[in-house]
């Protein structure tokens, strides 16, 4: 009995024990709980970053401006959406490709911006801001193209965010008609005709420029003559340079790369050279090389002002399916963006990006694509020549 009772006595003061401990346990819990509780998400956690996929839409996560009414805000380049598809002649929708194009560019933003192609992040060298979409009427087409216009010569008069731009990479004071600095506006479209605003635009500030035209199609073919037609009715996706050259908005010394669609005959080729073009057809890549390519294109715009225009259809439907008029057989995508990497030290001007319809494409790929190769137009205007090879800057050893 003494035995049992002992026993008896050790586990209730065991329990006891034990019962204290758990309750100093669980009144330190609490006071760090409540201590815990008590603090902010960015006293616990720091600031709200976003992730790819989450946060305001803008293009790369950049800095999201109304810059046509706000000009409390300076900027190297702009990138400006114009949602405009009433010119087309085949499957609508580019109207949507700005946003279709920032979706397609959730994935790269200013902590992940250096690209290994070349060799450095351009959001470090340029302060580039989203300035959001022109809103564009979707009922006149005549009015729409003058919104476009007064848009783009409305940033293209605004001050540079750089201090002493003047002999810096991408300088415009050589090319500019009042010898200032212009910021570079990279536009998202929208069909091809908006480039006819902007070369208006571009003409006040630079005088005629230089395109080089990555694209499918010539888009340099004369307005039908047709009864019953319209002036406005001339200005097509399909014509919209063969306005600019009646309106001598571009030099003699332009040039397609990538072109592959169906023609009438040799007499569409003979009035684009009028219109001041020569042409790299896609089958001419097999033939020459990307080099020679790269060659021809320099060599044909040589110190001219020139302004960058790429409908993505330059691309093969299979790899950038979204849009408007697919030309089988086309390029590639790491062709176009090995090509244009070649034309760093250009003296550019300004870019655009067109013909993305995001509603036939399939997992954004062709928006994807698209944001990848306007990040490439950022980087070309930082760089004073094509990067060099991977081995050039950095030889290869075999060395385990």
């Amino acid at each position: 009995m003494r035995l049992a009772a002992t026993g008896i006595i050790l586990v209730a003061s065991h329990a006891l024990r034990v019962g204290a401990h758990i309750h100093d346990q669980a009144v330190f819990s609490d006071a760090t709980e409540s201590a815990q509780k008590s603090k902010t998400w960015l006293e616990k956690y720091g600031a709200q970053s976003d992730l790819g996929y989450t946060g305001p839409l803008s293009f790369s996560h950049l800095p999201y401006t109304r810059c046509l009414e706000d000009a409390s805000v300076a900027f190297d380049v702009a990138v400006l959406g114009m949602p405009f598809d009433t010119a087309v002649t085949y499957r609508p929708g580019a109207r949507f490709g700005p946003t279709g194009i920032r979706v397609g560019s959730r994935r790269i933003h200013g902590q992940r911006a250096w690209s290994l192609s070349w060799g450095l992040d351009p959001f470090q060298q340029l302060k580039v801001l989203d300035c959001g979409d022109v809103p564009l009427s979707p009922f006149d087409n005549a009015l729409a193209l003058d919104q476009m216009e007064v848009a783009y010569s409305t940033l293209l008069q605004r001050e540079v965010a750089r201090k002493d731009p003047e002999g810096m990479i991408g300088s415009t004071v050589p090319f500019a008609k009042d010898k200032k600095e212009h910021p570079k506006i990279v536009t998202l479209g929208g069909d091809h005709t908006i480039v006819l605003p902007i070369l208006r635009s571009l003409n006040k500030v630079y005088g005629p420029v230089s395109v080089i035209h990555f694209d499918a199609h010539l888009d340099t073919w004369a307005p039908p003559d047709l009864p019953l037609t319209s002036p406005q009715a001339r200005i097509t996706h399909g014509s919209f340079f063969f306005i600019a050259n009646e309106e001598g908005l571009m030099t003699n010394t332009s040039i397609h790369a990538g072109i592959r669609c169906k023609m009438i005959g040799e007499a569409d080729m003979d009035s684009d050279e009028q219109v001041g073009f020569k042409v790299i057809s896609t089958d001419d890549i097999d033939d020459i090389g990307i080099k020679e390519v790269i060659r021809r294109i320099r060599a044909r715009i040589g110190d001219s002002p020139v302004y960058l225009s790429l409908d993505i259809d330059v691309i093969d439907p299979g790899l950038a399916p979204a849009t408007g008029t697919p030309e089988t057989g086309g390029w590639t995508t790491r062709e176009v963006k090995r090509i244009i990497r070649g034309l760093a030290g250009l003296n550019f001007v300004g870019a655009d990006l067109v013909e993305v319809a995001p509603a036939y494409d399939n997992a954004d790929v062709t928006s994807i694509a698209a944001a990848d190769i306007v990040h490439d137009f950022l980087s070309l205007f930082v760089s004073a020549e094509p990067p060099k090879s991977r081995d050039e800057r950095k030889p290869w050893t075999d060395e385990l």
